[in-house]
């Protein structure tokens, strides 16, 4: 059961507003989510955009300087971009502060010989475009869960079946995670529930639907959301601090995601952008302390899942022929 006080309505100067008569008018409680995590607490947290042991050394020690809790951690250039070495690196940081990592599988569209992607209407955009894209997937996936990643990051709606179907046969771990990346996150209840049924653990949902959307999937699905509290450029480089309380409150089991606005892109990664990306992995953190200092400011901080928990619960899947 949730408590109460976990789904009760804060808004940012509503004492004040109220005492100079511009008080909004009551929120309806039954916009609020009614779903949480497995084990309790209705938000978790997520560091994006952290590509490499390099980066992820500066944001676990910039999280222990600042209290930052963090449940994930996640990278965006891809397992193929990554050694051997390096991915067995942040595997075994990451397991010595209980946080799950996170790694993007595979080609993309934008990275292929597709045009279509380079016109306005961006045509297939980041989907793994023929066979070989799936194929290249498949094998990031395999090769990350052989050295130890249990949480990996898609782009394209045949790759997430394929290897939910490769979870469920064993050809990856059981306990092995899919999480739908921002760059094809749904826009409507219908689409948010087709992913949780094709295998997603968590979907990011783009960071400009409103609160009314957010409920909205909510009475639809319980599989858990991903939002960026501050999105990159490349997303629309929204800021929505201030709602991060109501933005729980409605879409809960929610990641607070951490990004970073008017920063340079910097996938895919290589050392000719080190220092950028050390510094935005900072920044990150520092963004994240942000946001949790408002929700303490506005009473909301007290409903997080605890430290160390991954796992979505139960969701609802197609069935798979045999």
């Amino acid at each position: 059961m949730t408590d109460a006080s976990a789904t009760a309505a804060r808004r940012p100067g509503e004492q004040a507003l109220t005492a100079l008569g511009l008080g909004a008018p009551a929120l309806d409680p039954a916009d609020a989510s009614p779903h949480s995590f497995p084990g309790g607490g209705r938000w978790r947290t997520e560091i994006p955009s952290c590509e490499g042991p390099e980066a992820l050394a500066v944001v676990l020690k910039e999280s222990s300087r600042l209290d930052v809790p963090i449940h994930r951690i996640s990278q965006g250039s891809g397992v193929w971009m990554l050694t051997d070495a390096e991915i067995t690196e942040m595997v075994e940081a990451c397991g010595e502060r209980d946080i799950e990592l996170c790694l993007f599988t595979g080609p993309r569209g934008t990275w292929d010989i597709g045009g279509s992607t380079r016109t306005d209407s961006r045509g297939a955009g980041l989907r793994a475009r023929g066979h070989d894209a799936v194929a290249g997937c498949v094998e990031d996936a395999v090769r990350a869960t052989e050295l130890g990643v249990r949480c990996l990051l898609v782009a394209d709606e045949g790759v997430l079946w394929t290897l939910h179907k490769a979870r469920t046969q064993g050809i990856l771990p059981a306990d092995t995670t899919l999480k739908v990346s921002a760059l094809i996150g749904p826009v409507n209840p219908a689409s948010y529930a087709v992913y949780e049924h094709l295998g997603a653990d968590s979907v990011n949902v783009p960071s400009d639907l409103t609160l009314d959307h957010l409920t909205e999937i909510r009475r639809t699905s319980g599989a858990p959301m991903d939002m960026y509290i501050e999105a990159p450029d490349d997303l629309g480089g929204y800021v929505r601090m201030y709602e991060v309380a109501e933005l729980i409150r409605r879409g809960a089991p929610l990641y607070l995601k951490f990004g970073l606005s008017k920063a340079p892109g910097i996938y895919p990664y290589g050392h000719h952008v080190r220092e950028l990306t050390l510094a935005t992995a900072k920044e990150r953190v520092r963004r994240g302390r942000l946001a949790l200092d408002l929700l303490a400011r506005h009473g909301a901080d007290g409903d997080m899942a605890p430290l160390g928990s991954r796992l979505p619960g139960a969701l609802r899947r197609f069935d798979i022929p045999s």
